[in-house]
C-alpha cells in the first residue's frame, strides 16, 4: 500500500520543500514579505480604535478559545465514532492516536530542524498598537519566536487526517476549524501569516504523508 503511495508522497513532499524555499531562500523572503505585512497592518490598525474590534481579537486569542478548538476537533471526531459499530469504533479511536503521535512528531522536528527565528508582527514593528497595551484580559498578541505556527500546523495535520481517513466532506468542515482556530493568531499579531501558510504547511506537506 505504501510503495503504491510513493509518488504521491515524494511530490507532497517535494510541494513543501519548494514552498519553504520560496520564503526562504530570497532577499527579505521575497514577495511574502510584503505580504505578511499588508495582513498585519490590515487587521491591527483597528486596535484601540474599534473597543469591539479589540475585545473580540482579545477573546478569539484566549486560552478558552483554544479549547474550543479541542472540542471542534474532538466533536468531528466522536461523530464518526458514534456511527460505528465496536470494531470501527476502534479504528476511529486508532486514528486518533495516530493522529496525536504525528502530531507531537512533525512539530518537534519542525521546531528542531527549520532554520529559522524570528519575532511576531507584533513585537517587530513600532508605529503599532497591542491588544495587551489597549485593555487588560489574558490573551495571546505576541511571540519571541513565531515560526512556524504550532497550533496551526496542529490543526492541519488534524485536516489532512480528516481527509485521509474519512473523506472529503470531514476535510472541508477540518478546513473550516482550521481557518477558524489558527487565523485569530495572525489577526491580533502574535503569529505572521507566513507562519502558518509556509511554515505550517511546510512541516504538514513534508511529514504527514508518511
Amino acid at each position: 500500500m505504501i510503495k503504491n503511495r510513493i509518488p504521491l508522497i515524494l511530490l507532497l513532499n517535494a510541494a513543501g520543500v519548494a514552498l519553504f524555499c520560496s520564503w526562504y531562500l530570497p532577499v527579505n523572503h521575497g514577495f511574502w514579505n510584503p505580504l505578511d505585512s499588508a495582513i498585519f497592518y490590515f487587521f491591527n490598525h483597528l486596535v484601540g480604535v474599534s473597543t469591539a474590534y479589540t475585545w473580540l481579537l482579545a477573546i478569539i486569542n484566549n486560552r478558552a478559545f483554544d479549547a474550543c478548538s479541542l472540542l471542534a476537533m474532538g466533536s468531528l471526531m466522536l461523530s464518526f465514532w458514534f456511527k460505528e459499530q465496536s470494531a470501527g469504533r476502534r479504528r476511529v479511536i486508532i486514528i486518533g492516536l495516530a493522529m496525536l503521535l504525528a502530531a507531537v512528531i512533525i512539530n518537534q522536528l519542525a521546531q528542531h530542524l527549520m532554520p529559522v527565528k524570528r519575532a511576531s508582527p507584533s513585537l517587530s514593528f513600532t508605529d503599532i498598537t497591542k491588544v495587551s497595551d489597549v485593555i487588560s484580559f489574558p490573551t495571546k498578541d505576541a511571540s519571541k519566536d513565531s515560526f512556524p505556527g504550532d497550533h496551526g500546523m496542529m490543526l492541519l495535520i488534524f485536516a489532512s487526517f480528516m481527509w485521509r481517513y474519512f473523506g472529503r466532506r470531514a476535510f472541508a468542515i477540518a478546513l473550516v476549524i482550521f481557518v477558524v482556530f489558527a487565523f485569530p493568531r495572525v489577526m491580533i499579531g502574535a503569529h505572521w501569516f507566513t507562519d502558518i501558510a509556509v511554515g505550517s504547511l511546510t512541516a504538514v506537506l513534508i511529514g504527514a504523508p508518511w
